[in-house]
């Protein structure tokens, strides 16, 4: 039994080493590694992917790379991007494992992008490292990028149901990709760096759940409260804000606890909703004192004909007298559930020729 229990000790430091039967692992600390987003990196043996959007690239020379993955929950879902093709989805297990990602590759230069589809109520993911051949070596990172762009947003900007070709809205996050959202479409359109906060049902002033965005945003780790983002590790060129759909939903719902909890026993007032936002765009601001800040509203029933959101919106922004931040209204798509593939694509559209007219970056 000793002697197994050696063997077994041994195999197991083989498979962990730096060079392996099994080629050359690529600790998830390796300097050429590089990663998008608010990602947490402070345990040298591993990195946590959380927020939508979030990914992780490296460049290699080889036929074939491996990735070591362990999920929270196994309900989150990762484009695997090679060469800057999307070619499949990855499901890690709850176990921790080596995931074959691409194989057969031509010989030269390639990349590799792991890119997070689902939202951070799906539990995170832990990334220890890549795995290539002991014959495959890696190379240096891609030029830093120029641009960088932050995004917050509810649903719209997560990319939720956005594959959901039923027009059924399925929770299921299979459906929700980020990477087909209008924010990310935006940040490839510009090769801008790329942060996504972001979260299903989350409003301003109240949310379908206890927290509202003025409360997570500074969040490295959105469910923790002791957990803080150093906002210096990232200054965007740009940020865009689209938020207050689901405020225009709950607010006319005083049976909900979240509105008793937030507002008591009355709605809130059109200047209580003006002050809200205003003080959020304001904290943004507080962070990112150089960025450009674009606050849109759209694609859903928020920008429908009458609505009062657009106004409160452009209010807030004249109270903060910034002529370095712009109002944005996409109009509404008139069409059931959250935005299809076409429907973000859209848009993107719009936000890219609205940037493109009004800021030089």
């Amino acid at each position: 039994m000793k002697k197994l229990f050696v063997l077994l000790f041994i195999s197991t430091l083989l498979q962990l080493s730096c060079s392996s039967d099994k080629g050359i692992i690529i600790k998830s600390s390796h300097p050429e590694i590089e990663y998008w987003g608010r990602i947490d990196k402070t345990n040298p043996d591993f990195t946590e992917l959380i927020w939508s959007g979030t990914s992780i690239k490296i460049n290699f020379e080889g036929g074939s790379i491996k990735a070591i993955l362990q999920d929270e929950t196994g309900d989150n879902y990762f484009n695997i991007i090679i060469d800057d093709q999307v070619i499949t989805i990855l499901n890690p297990d709850t176990l921790k494992k080596s995931y074959l990602l691409a194989s057969g590759l031509s010989q030269g230069k390639h990349s590799i992008e792991i890119f997070k589809r689902t939202e951070f109520a799906k539990g995170k993911t832990i990334f220890y490292g890549f795995q290539i051949g002991e014959n495959d070596k890696v190379l240096s990172k891609s030029p830093e990028k120029k641009r960088k762009i932050e995004f917050y947003g509810n649903s719209i900007t997560a990319g939720y149901a956005v594959e959901d070709l039923s027009g059924g809205d399925s929770p299921d996050s299979t459906y929700t990709n980020n990477y087909l959202s209008y924010a990310s479409i935006t940040a490839r359109h510009f090769d801008a760096e790329y942060h996504c906060i972001c979260k299903s049902g989350i409003g301003i002033t109240i949310s379908w759940f206890p927290q509202i965005m003025p409360e997570i945003y500074n969040r490295l780790n959105p469910t923790d409260k002791n957990s803080t983002w150093d906002f210096s590790l990232y200054q965007p060129d740009i940020v865009v804000i689209n938020l207050f759909q689901n405020d225009s939903w709950l607010v006319h719902m005083p049976e909900r606890k979240e509105f008793k909890q937030n507002f008591g026993d009355s709605p809130p007032s059109k200047e209580t909703l003006i002050n809200a936002y205003e003080e959020f765009i304001g904290n943004i601001r507080s962070h990112h004192p150089k960025a450009n800040i674009i606050c849109i509203l759209g694609s859903m029933d928020a920008t429908k004909k009458n609505s009062l959101w657009p106004s409160y919106i452009d209010t807030a922004v004249e109270n903060l007298n910034d002529t370095n931040i712009y109002t944005h209204f996409i109009p509404y798509k008139n069409t059931p559930g959250h935005p299809s593939i076409k429907e973000q694509e859209k848009m993107a559209e719009s936000l890219i020729q609205f940037i493109d007219k009004n800021i030089e970056w």
